[in-house]
């Protein structure tokens, strides 16, 4: 945590002992009175609070001052095959950590079933995994997060959301028509979507589909990778290729 996020409503109040950030604040970071420490608005602007006061029962009260408005998110959406529900967790806190604008996680034919009907999303775990890569990061914005039933209706978001110049990529290592690197050093925009299929990958009719809709099948050499390190990856070599990870 190389800030403390909170929500518009939360900034303005004290903070309670038992919370996460105060246990990290008073534990981790050794704070007391009078010290400052990075903080920021979930969405908003990043800066510096100071402790004003930590009570008897360790209530921390503090005053922010916003500085900047905070690291933005970079033009790179994902589409991820939905993967089993630990291995989301640490790709969705990857994904955020790199700047990551959206994710849609999809159902695949080849998805297991039991993973679309985990409740890693509607718990909220899902989005406390955005929140703990974008804090990691140091940022304050976090990514869009939406669920797709099927490979179809992610399309089908991308496509309603997408502008002309977005570079469609499904990374793919059955049938791709070029590696990741020769497509991005060609064909990179200023906006990119890339599809990574979950455990099993893509099926024929899946890999037609993706093509059927303009996105171009690519490699990333002749590994098979986890569903997550593929999306950190792919996402890091995008990002790079961007000009963002200089």
């Amino acid at each position: 945590m190389n800030i403390c996020l909170f929500t518009s409503e939360e900034i303005l109040k004290p903070l309670n002992k038992n919370d996460e950030r105060a246990q990290h604040i008073i534990k981790v970071l050794h704070k007391t009175p009078g010290d400052t420490f990075d903080a920021g608005i979930i969405g908003g602007a990043a800066g510096i609070a100071q402790i004003t006061e930590i009570s008897g029962e360790g209530q921390i009260s503090f005053s922010f001052v916003p500085k900047t408005r905070g690291k933005p998110l970079y033009p790179l959406t994902l589409i991820i095959g939905f993967p089993r529900p630990i291995q989301l967790r640490r790709l969705l806190r990857d994904v955020a950590g790199l700047g990551c604008c959206k994710v849609i996680l999809t159902g695949t034919k080849l998805t297991e079933k039991s993973y679309l009907d985990s409740n890693v999303v509607s718990d909220g775990s899902a989005y406390k995994m955005l929140l703990d890569g974008t804090a990691q990061a140091a940022s304050t914005h976090v990514p869009e997060l939406v669920v797709a039933k099927s490979l179809s209706e992610a399309i089908n978001l991308v496509k309603n959301d997408s502008e002309f110049e977005t570079s469609l990529i499904a990374l793919d290592n059955r049938r791709p028509k070029e590696s990741l690197r020769s497509f991005l050093e060609k064909e990179g925009s200023a906006k990119i979507v890339a599809a990574i299929g979950s455990e099993r990958g893509w099926t024929d009719d899946e890999r037609d589909l993706l093509e059927k809709n303009n996105f171009t099948l690519c490699s990333m050499g002749c590994r098979i990778l986890r569903t997550e390190t593929a999306a950190t990856v792919a996402a890091s070599i995008i990002l790079n290729s961007m000009g963002f990870l200089e």
